[in-house]
């Protein structure tokens, strides 16, 4: 395995990258922080690239992209990253929190040379949202924090991750960067809802309600046309290459967006799907569980996920 040392320390250091609140109007995590260590709330702070002057400026250009993307009927996958993927790009099973993301730390070995390629098309033509915050990087302002973190956080850091794509040549850009809370937040929001209204949206999930779906998007009026593709539940991450055939083949042609559910194992679907289709294909995790109405696969509610006009949907989970 490649890595480099101090990539994103270097990052921040140049001005390339700024820590930033990301601020945005409807958007409750009090819920959330109550049900969690009061430390949490530092996660409302993510990395900023320099180009990007505030909040609201990410949710009008992921709208922009998903919206072209369709559109112009162009490959635009979007993937977030966090203490999962940190941990399986760490060769480690800690990637097995939720979900079976991999069987041992061979079978992470053997499917990283897919990993590797997926993430340099993605940095190519897609958008990355690695979760950075200032509680989760290596840095020598940022030690004291980060040990007390430790005591409830187990993945590696994302300075760790940021070195992995170092050393395989990936860089992080402000073309290719998003704040991962930023895809919850769109996910969520009447943009994105209506975005996909009228379109034929494709659920690549282990499970899917279709009552519950409906009555999401029918809180904003959107009415998309929804279709479902079944994946496994479990280590899509390393057994991709047996099942990628099978995968994209049930994705109907004329799809318009895909929404993708796979843990570890989005990267690649959301990069084949893309390329196959020509559509944008958004790694939506626990979004998706609460399309479905499963906030409890997630152990609950999320950071930027709540909105005041979702409660209706939002049960006593929050």
């Amino acid at each position: 395995m490649n890595t480099r040392k101090g990539c994103l320390d270097e990052a921040l250091r140049s001005g390339e990258f700024r820590f930033a609140v990301l601020a945005l109007p409807d958007i409750d995590n009090q819920p959330v922080i109550d049900a969690n260590v009061p430390e949490i709330v530092a996660q409302e702070t993510c990395l900023f690239h320099k180009a990007v002057d505030k909040a609201s400026d990410y949710m009008e250009m992921l709208d922009d992209y998903v919206c072209t993307g369709m559109a112009d009927r162009v490959p635009a996958p979007i993937v977030r990253f966090a203490d999962g993927e940190y941990a399986f790009y760490n060769l480690t099973l800690g990637c097995n929190g939720l979900y079976k993301q991999a069987e041992s730390p061979a079978e992470i070995r053997r499917a990283m040379p897919m990993h590797i390629e997926a993430l340099k098309r993605l940095a190519r033509r897609g958008k990355m949202a690695p979760l950075v915050f200032p509680g989760n990087i290596e840095s020598a302002g940022q030690k004291g924090l980060l040990s007390f973190m430790k005591s409830f956080r187990k993945a590696p850091t994302a300075s760790s991750f940021w070195d992995f794509l170092g050393g395989n040549e990936i860089t992080v850009t402000g073309n290719n960067y998003l704040p991962f809370y930023a895809v919850y937040a769109y996910l969520t929001s009447e943009a994105f809802a209506r975005a996909v209204d009228g379109k034929k949206l494709c659920i690549l999930n282990s499970e899917y309600n279709s009552e519950m779906c409906r009555l999401w998007f029918d809180v904003f009026s959107s009415r998309p046309e929804i279709v479902f593709v079944e994946i496994p539940a479990e280590y899509v991450a390393t057994r991709w290459g047996r099942i990628r055939a099978d995968v994209l083949g049930r994705v109907p042609a004329d799809v318009d967006i895909c929404l993708a559910g796979a843990g570890v194992g989005a990267l690649m679907i959301c990069v084949d799907v893309a390329e196959r289709r020509s559509v944008p294909v958004i790694d939506a995790g626990h979004v998706l569980n609460m399309m479905n109405g499963r906030v409890e696969k997630s152990k609950g509610a999320r950071m930027f996920t709540i909105r005041h006009s979702r409660r209706l949907l939002s049960g006593p989970e929050i």
